[in-house]
Formats: structure tokens, C-alpha cells, sequence
């Protein structure tokens, strides 16, 4: 008779095969989920730019209804940022005199270029979201009272804007209207 082994005897666990078909699921799942969040993470930083444009506008419409002109802004921050936030300093810029202050750190650089006589304007901002070299600008632009666009100081051109739209400075993506 051969002995019986009890259930105490044999060895439990997982065979190799069985752990690597969890690694292996593991990697496939993370090679759809890595780029995902990258990309959902470049949206969230973009989403910054269009409510601060937006902001800008508004307040360059204020300036304008009290003092019959817009007022220009040289870039802040000084340097267009990289993939990580940077401090915003809205009381010693120009920004302040329009009365807008980015709320915490930013990951865009803010402009305004105002043409002459203060009639019209282009609001450009700018950043490297990713750290790759390559720049991507927004902006907002309003004509002049003879129908001229400004070109921005970051480097939007407003041609390829809509006007009183923010959007991309690059033809053929997403814009928000107002």
C-alpha cells in the first residue's frame, strides 16, 4: 500500500508560469495605462492656459472700460517653463496693473501686446509642457479699431487665430469660444 500524503504534505504556491502570466499581464496593462495618464496629464496642464487666456481677456475689458485702452504685458514668467510649475509674480509684473494674479504656480508664460493707440491686442502664452524641446503657444487676439491683428510677444501669430476665440497657435486644433 502506498502512503497517502495528506493535504499538509504537498507544497502550496504559485509555479513559475503562473507568475509570469501575471507579470507579463501586468506589463501589457501598464503599457496601455502609462500613456493614457501622460496624456490625460498634458490635458490638465492645457486646461490651465485656456482659463488663464480667458482670465486675461476678461481683465484687459475691464482696463479698457475705465482707462479707453488696452494695457500690454511683457512675458511672465521671464522664461517659457518646462514640464514643471513655476511661481507667477502678478504683483510686481504688468499683469498687476490689469488686476490678474495666476492662482498658485504656472506652467505656461503669459503676453500681451497691445496695438496702436491701445485699440487692440493679442494675449499669447507659452510652454513646454513635456520638457521636449518643442513649444506649444495659445492665444487670444481682438483686432484693432482698423481691422490690423497684433502679433504676440511670446511668438503667436494671430493669423492663426480666431478671432475672440483662445485657441492653439497652430492651425487645426480645439479652441474655446467666448
Amino acid at each position: 500500500m502506498t502512503p497517502h500524503r495528506s493535504r499538509l504534505d504537498r507544497r502550496s504556491g504559485f509555479s513559475l508560469i503562473e507568475l509570469m502570466i501575471v507579470v507579463a499581464i501586468i506589463g501589457i496593462l501598464s503599457s496601455i495605462a502609462i500613456p493614457r495618464f501622460k496624456a490625460y496629464q498634458f490635458k490638465s496642464k492645457t486646461a490651465e492656459v485656456k482659463s488663464n487666456l480667458g482670465a486675461i481677456r476678461v481683465s484687459e475689458e475691464a482696463y479698457y472700460a475705465e482707462f479707453s485702452a488696452y494695457h500690454s504685458a511683457v512675458p511672465e514668467p521671464a522664461a517659457i517653463p518646462g514640464p514643471i510649475a513655476v511661481p507667477f509674480d502678478g504683483e510686481t509684473s504688468d499683469f498687476a496693473s490689469i488686476g490678474f494674479e495666476a492662482e498658485g504656480r504656472v506652467f505656461f508664460s503669459y503676453a500681451v501686446a497691445v496695438g496702436g493707440a491701445g485699440s487692440g491686442y493679442t494675449i499669447d502664452a507659452a510652454a513646454d509642457l513635456d520638457g521636449d524641446g518643442l513649444v506649444q503657444t495659445w492665444g487670444y487676439t481682438k483686432s484693432t479699431a482698423d481691422g490690423s491683428l497684433v502679433t504676440g510677444q511670446i511668438g503667436c501669430a494671430p493669423v492663426n487665430l480666431s478671432p475672440q476665440q483662445v485657441g492653439p497657435c497652430v492651425p487645426g486644433a480645439g479652441q474655446t469660444l467666448f
